[in-house]
Order: structure tokens, then sequence, then C-alpha cells
């Protein structure tokens, strides 16, 4: 099966473009991590990344468009962000970041203090999130031990908010995969607002079905060789829209190899 994601932000603010990426066949000498491609300039204004994306073929591809919230723009603060097998994403904010930061790192061990390079809330959610797992050296991991680490995580992070009287709600929308299992999560800290949207699509081919680039989702049996999840529709023509899931507020999806995506409870 081949999975796809994307993910980008709608705010117009000092827009960075990102990309990770698994090699499609897996090289012993090369390792299990993936490839990651990051820069501050204009996804549609770089030609290294037109170059790269002509020459490359994989099975499971992040990619990100992102604002600023916490930090600075530079690709330290850029997603994703990997360690050994993992690869993560955060499309939101954690409210208030600077009350709770501290703390945050002071509930990290040494060797995943270490791990986030940049100073944006996000890079610090990560290394939160890897420490929620059992074994972050696994050579394996299950869906369910990545999507126990999700919430886990949210509900850290929820736990310190309430601790720092923080009211202000936080944009939880995770993406993590360990190159074969995707989890993410559509998520808000409020009981009355809606979270960030998120759909996923799925079908045996996304191919341009009409020139001027017009894309769109086929399905030609019961299986499905691509799954996308993005942030909104990729495709907006009338005969598309329906091609695109809503992800409900407040809940998870899981895309395993061999399975559709399974929506799990909600954190």
């Amino acid at each position: 099966m081949c999975r796809v994601v994307a993910v980008k932000s709608t705010t117009p603010i000092q827009l960075a473009h990102l990309w990770g990426w698994y090699d499609s066949v897996v090289d012993e000498e090369l390792g299990h991590q993936p490839c990651l491609f990051k820069s501050i300039t204009p996804a549609w204004n770089n030609s290294n990344l037109n170059r790269i994306a002509e020459k490359t073929k994989s099975p499971l591809v992040f990619g990100h468009v992102r604002a600023t919230t916490a930090g600075s723009l530079s690709q330290d603060n850029c997603h994703p962000w990997s360690y050994e097998k993992i690869m993560f994403m955060h499309n939101g904010g954690i409210a208030e970041f600077d009350k709770i930061k501290r703390k945050l790192q002071a509930s990290l061990s040494d060797q995943l203090f270490l791990v986030p390079q940049g100073n944006t809330d996000s890079g610090w959610a990560f290394a939160l999130y890897l420490s929620k797992l059992p074994d972050v050296h696994a050579r394996e991991f299950s869906p369910a031990v990545l999507r126990d680490a999700v919430l886990e995580t949210i509900r850290h992070l929820n736990e310190l908010a309430r601790e720092a009287n923080i009211t202000e709600p936080s944009l939880l929308n995770f993406f993590v995969t360990d190159g074969s299992t995707i989890v993410a999560s559509r998520y808000i800290s409020s009981k009355y607002d809606e979270a960030a949207s998120l759909y996923f699509s799925s079908g045996m081919t996304f191919s341009e079905y009409a020139p001027g680039g017009h894309y769109r989702t086929s399905k030609s049996d019961k299986w499905e060789n691509i799954i996308m999840v993005a942030s909104e529709p990729l495709t907006f023509e009338k005969d598309t829209i329906t091609d695109w899931m809503e992800i409900k507020t407040n809940t998870l999806i899981v895309i395993t190899p061999k399975a559709r995506p399974h929506v799990a409870r909600r954190p």
C-alpha cells in the first residue's frame, strides 16, 4: 500500500516547506531512518524540490507547508522531525507554551532533551512523544504503541496546561509514522471549539484527470493503493470533493500497511 500524508497551515505568515520520506526498498547499509528535505523558501519557487521530486519514489511521504507559531523561522524549527525510524509533524500550536516549557523539558530524559535543535513548541512536543514510547530505539513499533504514545502526549500536555491554569485551547493535530504505520490526531483541548480541520481520501490512484493540474482519487475495486491525509481537501471541484472524508474533532486515525484507515477512540 502506498500512503501519502500532506499537511499545510492556512496562516499566511512566513511560510516554509518541508518533506520527509522513506526508501522504497530498505537498504541496511543506509539504515531505516527517513530522508528529510527542508527549506524556508516557498515550495512553488524551489527548483531543488522539483528536481528531487522528479527522481524520488517512496511508499510513504510527509509534506508540510507551515507558518511560524512559537520560535523563529529556521530549518531547525521546520517539520517534519525524525529520530531513528520515527517521523513527526504538528499542525497547530500549544497555548501559552512558555508557561509549561520548563516542566515539559524536566520530564524528558537527558537523551531526549537533546533531540530538539530548534525552539518551537512543536519540536518539544516531538521530544515528549518520543518519551512516551516504551522503547524509542525499537526496530519495529506496533500500531497500538504508536497510537497510545500520541494519546499519552496529548494527556501530558493537557495536564501541564491545567497545572499552569491555561484556559486558551491548544491545537494538537499530530502526525507520526515509523515508515509503516501512520497515526494522525485531530484534537483541540476545548469542549466547545472545533479543532483544525483534517481529511482523508483513499483509492487506487491519485492522478490528473484534466489539464491544468486537476487531480482526483479513483476507486476501481475494493482494494486501496493510496491513502492521503490532509488538513484540507487537495481537490475542490464539485465532482471530486466527495473523494474526501472529514475526520471528526478529537479523533485519531490509524493507517496500517494492510488495513483501511481506522478511526480510533477519541483522546
